[in-house]
């Protein structure tokens, strides 16, 4: 059995270790380094889940620009925050983070709370990323276990099992709290993430490079390439869909705003049918109008984290439009007319082929 002492001495050589490589070779640059307000490590966190540091700095930017300060994003509609986060994808962030910000203006009068328990109630904040929030802004002693947190202390410890199993997550937690120092939160935070994607890394890990090299376990036993257990393989489901470029006399095109929940919940997208549904029938019964001419284009899929989305465009002309569409979840818009809207990535990418 493991005694206190010597857990308390192998997390604080680990942070040691850590904290000297971050010195040397961490990321000390990135935007929301600059000015650790609540606010910005929010957003940065936030956008940073599931999401690389590159991808995610030119919408950091953006963020920040419209919504300067939380009061400006809590008074934004919600088309404003996913117009902004199109091409971001996960959509559930960006409509969480607008949701807390209401939620902050009306329950905190505006003030982003301060205490763990508090900022892990707003919507869209697990532990971890409340653990880091409050860490990097105000150097509160928190552990975090993102996806590299995760990586590292499995190969560190060799932790065995897939850590989608609540076990193995509560056991990587425990590891986590054990290596978490006292001082020096916000430089252990990153440094934790940091090494993670730039050493440990899913596959190729720079293992000569690592500052944990003398005491990992899976390097020490020749189980790098085996850990951390990966997630057991399951088939992805395919789904199939017809989006309709449905385009009138003026060259406009209809666009749909999609329900507030579920896949691109509350962008605007192309109106959807089945591929086996009439299209000729549901064009005169629901849009009110008749067709000229529709030619399916190529198709393409589109891969999500549980299942592929098999797209087919339908370039549909329509002619004898009876008036034009009065519900305020559907518009007609030409090509410059698009851009105002938010948008999933292959919703764009169609039009951008598509829509001269």
């Amino acid at each position: 059995m493991v005694e206190a002492s010597d857990i308390t001495k192998i997390g604080n050589a680990f942070a040691k270790q850590v904290l000297d490589w971050f010195s040397q070779n961490g990321r000390h640059d990135l935007p929301w380094q600059k000015d650790r307000s609540l606010y910005r490590v929010w957003l940065a966190e936030v956008m940073l889940q599931q999401t690389q540091v590159t991808t995610v700095i030119p919408y950091y930017q953006s963020f920040l620009t419209k919504f300067p300060e939380l009061s400006d994003l809590a008074k934004a509609s919600q088309h404003e925050v996913l117009k902004l986060w199109a091409g971001l994808g996960y959509y559930t962030r960006a409509r969480n983070l607008h949701k807390a910000a209401v939620v902050i203006d009306q329950q905190h009068k505006g003030k982003f709370p301060e205490q763990y328990d508090e900022v892990l109630a707003l919507p869209g904040i697990g532990r971890s990323t409340a653990g880091a929030i409050l860490a990097q802004s105000l150097g509160q002693r928190h552990a975090i276990l993102d996806g590299n947190v995760k990586r590292v202390l499995s190969r560190y410890f060799e932790v065995e099992g897939w850590y989608g199993k609540k076990a193995v997550e509560n056991l990587l937690w425990l590891k986590a709290e054990a290596c978490t120092p006292d001082d020096r939160l916000a430089d252990y935070t990153q440094a934790m993430m940091d090494l993670g994607a730039t050493v440990c890394t899913r596959s190729s890990p720079d293992c000569e490079q690592c500052p944990l090299q003398k005491g990992c376990l899976a390097l020490k036993n020749q189980r790098v390439d085996e850990l951390p257990t990966r997630k057991p393989r399951k088939q992805l489901p395919v789904k199939t869909v017809r989006m309709l470029l449905l385009t009138n006399a003026e060259g406009q095109v209809l666009l749909e705003k999609r329900p507030p929940t579920g896949i691109w919940g509350g962008l605007w997208s192309l109106p959807e049918l089945a591929m086996e549904q009439d299209i000729t029938q549901q064009c005169e019964q629901y849009w009110g109008h008749r067709i000229e001419s529709l030619e399916d284009q190529a198709g393409f899929r589109h891969t999500f984290s549980h299942y592929h989305l098999d797209i087919t465009p339908c370039r549909v002309q329509v002619v004898s439009v009876s008036g034009k569409v009065q519900d305020s979840e559907q518009h007609w818009c030409d090509a410059v007319q698009v851009n105002d809207y938010a948008l999933a990535t292959p919703v764009t990418n169609i039009l951008q082929q598509y829509l001269k």
